[in-house]
This record gives C-alpha cells, structure tokens and sequence, in this order.
C-alpha cells in the first residue's frame, strides 16, 4: 500500500506517524525537499496549519528561504553549526 500512495500523501502520513506519539518538538528535516513546486507549496500550507492544531514546537530544517518564511513562526539562520541571528521571518529577511 505505500508504494501507491503519492509524494503528499506519504509526507502526509509520515507526518501522522510522528503526531500520533505527541512529542515535546518534533524535528523536521528537509521534509519537502523530494516534492515538485506544487506540492511543496500546497504542504507548506498543511505543515503550517497541522504545527497550529497540535501545538507541537517544531524544529524544520531547510535552506529554501521561500520554504523557511512560509512554515516559521520563528527563525535561526546558521552559518557552519552557529547561529547567527533569531527572529521573525520578518526579521530576518527584512521584507
């Protein structure tokens, strides 16, 4: 069965599979990276909406700035393991 299950719906059940133990933070590492531009976007919103419900601190790991600002709440930009700056998306990047 999950090899017939498409990109966002295995994402979707990964996803499911990780809430299911409430977790403290859950870590999130490049999840949409394997997706095509439409889906990135379209999970981007799922993510987002999901992190809002469930009120689980998430840690996502990307370094596609669009992706960043999308799902953040918060940002840390690292350069080689440090972190240089914390903030809103806003913040950050300045809009």
């Amino acid at each position: 069965m999950p090899d017939r299950l498409s990109g966002g719906q295995q994402q979707r059940v990964a996803l499911a599979r990780a809430l299911v133990i409430k977790p403290d933070v859950l870590l999130m590492d490049e999840p949409l990276s394997n997706l095509d531009a439409k889906l990135r976007v379209e999970m981007r919103t799922v993510i987002k909406d999901i992190q809002h419900a469930v009120g689980i601190t998430n840690v996502y790991v990307t370094y596609d700035q669009e992706e960043a600002m999308a799902v953040s709440d918060r940002i840390a930009v690292m350069n080689h393991g440090d972190i240089q700056q914390i903030g809103t998306p806003k913040t950050i990047y300045q809009l």
